[in-house]
């Protein structure tokens, strides 16, 4: 999560390679839509809530834009809501209080907005009615949890360190030296905050976390003590350590429906790592590996797939990723690498609102906290979002520049592509091994496009494009994201 390292080094890492990426578009091309090889039921898109939460978290207007497909008004124009259903709730690190004379040790790089207040204060009491714990923390990013609930959404519980007083420099931004910095003696005190908050967050707030993950890019080496946000180094013989802690916490509070991520590493090769050089036993702690998506287009993203999903038969979310490209253009060729290659059944942003108009969909000052500019990566992000739904089976595509999704209910077939290209071209998409494809009235094909270079579309719908048989054929701007809804589809 330390989002400007120049996203792992330009994307630094071992591509696809030929022998299996098929590359980019960049001419006119057919893409035949396979129903007969899918990817697993769609659980949906989420957004981490942590600081922009922690500013903006009391706010209705963003909780609608960003929960729901409402149109909502917001700075003098009308937005689709993106219909996110997965929010990621960072339980916090930090407090100011004192215990005996130990106080936290703040790095004096890190700003106040992401310094999350935890609840667990006082080592002393492990009792969360006691007054060691203050339920009335982290207020506003809370709020923006309890928002996103009311509003349909599921969760997840992640931590991306300990409590202070946990870490062996009580500084929840990383020991001096980048290491280990959770207290051996402090394991499974590490997993009991987390099953407390599960608990009191089921209990008083209406929220019941699918999930929970300890760990946040544990194996890196960048969380520092001069470090600019709250981040704790554990590497797998640590993780190896808590995770049965947390499964026996979890248990004991009679959360014994709640599963366990893990294990959250920045690239899908050093997952992989650290999935590979975990025991079965330990293996067997794990409902789902989470990984974030910071090696852009680099990576084995289907050694991870093969590793986890083939073989160890666990659910995989790309639960983490984000980019500096404000377009969206760089989001959506991510997005669609996941898609061919690493088949999540779930995709995150990291945050949508950031004070780098780059990284965000919405950007804001980081000095006077008021929200600002929409950027054009909003707009992409709904081209995926509103589409594909929790609920739709992901169909192969065969290329990574183009998605698609099936729902049988709704007999609707739902294609994203993208034009990754500086050129325009045609892209026409065979839907022959379908039973039948009758479309709209007409045989229309409502599409919605996206240009991500200015001055063009902005999720704009057009109703012009209609089948032709059992293909449709769509002319692309350079730099273009478009979507297409087919009706009247059978397998």
């Amino acid at each position: 999560m330390i989002r400007r390292r120049t996203l792992l080094a330009a994307a630094g890492g071992t591509f696809l390679g030929s022998a299996l990426a098929t590359g980019t578009a960049h001419a006119d091309a057919t893409i035949a839509v396979n129903p007969g090889t899918a990817y697993g039921t769609w659980e949906g898109w989420g957004t981490s809530l942590a600081w922009w939460a922690n500013v903006f978290g009391a706010r209705d207007d963003f909780a609608d834009l960003f929960f729901t497909t409402k149109s909502v008004a917001y700075g003098g124009r009308t937005l689709p809501g993106l219909g996110l259903n997965i929010a990621r709730y960072n339980l916090g690190a930090c407090s100011w209080n004192s215990v005996g004379s130990a106080t936290m040790v703040e790095s004096p790089n890190i700003p106040a907005f992401k310094q999350i207040e935890g609840y667990w204060q006082d080592w002393n009491n492990e009792d969360p009615t006691s007054s060691a714990w203050k339920w009335s923390a982290d207020a506003t990013q809370r709020a923006m949890l309890v928002k996103a609930t009311q509003r349909g959404a599921i969760s997840e519980l992640f931590a991306n360190s300990p409590m202070w007083w946990m870490c062996n420099n009580h500084n929840p931004s990383g020991a001096s030296d980048g290491g280990n910095n959770l207290q051996t003696w402090n394991y499974r005190q590490h997993a009991s905050h987390l099953a407390a908050v599960a608990l009191y967050a089921k209990n008083n707030w209406g929220v019941n976390f699918a999930t929970v993950e300890p760990f946040n890019e544990p194996s890196s080496s960048w969380w520092t003590a001069t470090g600019t946000q709250e981040g704790c180094h554990m590497d797998a013989s640590v993780q190896s350590a808590v995770l049965p802690y947390m499964r026996s916490e979890l248990d004991k509070r009679g959360l014994t429906g709640t599963r366990i991520a893990a294990s959250d590493e920045t690239s899908y090769d050093l997952a992989r790592t650290t999935w590979n050089s975990f025991s079965s036993t330990t293996k067997g702690y794990v409902n789902r590996v989470n990984v974030h998506g910071y090696q852009g287009s680099g990576g084995r993203r289907d050694l991870l797939y093969t590793d986890v999903v083939s073989t160890a038969k666990k659910a995989l979310w790309n639960s983490e990723t984000g980019d500096s490209d404000g377009s969206g253009m760089t989001m959506a060729s991510n997005l669609l690498y996941d898609f061919r290659w690493l088949h999540p059944t779930a995709w995150v942003y990291w945050q949508v609102m950031d004070p780098s108009a780059g990284w965000a969909m919405i950007a804001y000052d980081p000095n006077t906290l008021q929200p600002g500019a929409i950027q054009t990566k909003y707009y992409v992000m709904a081209q995926f979002s509103r589409h594909i739904r929790p609920g739709m089976t992901i169909l192969d595509t065969g290329v990574s520049y183009a998605a698609a999704a099936y729902s049988a209910s709704a007999k609707r077939l739902v294609i994203v592509a993208a034009n990754t290209s500086t050129s325009a071209q045609t892209l026409t998409f065979d839907l022959s091994r379908f039973s039948s494809v009758t479309g709209g009235s007409g045989g229309l094909v409502p599409r919605w496009n996206t240009v991500t270079t200015g001055g063009g579309d902005l999720y704009t719908a057009r109703s012009d494009t209609f089948l032709n048989g059992k293909s449709v054929s769509v002319p692309f701007a350079a730099k273009a994201v478009q979507t297409l809804q087919i009706d009247g589809v059978t397998i």
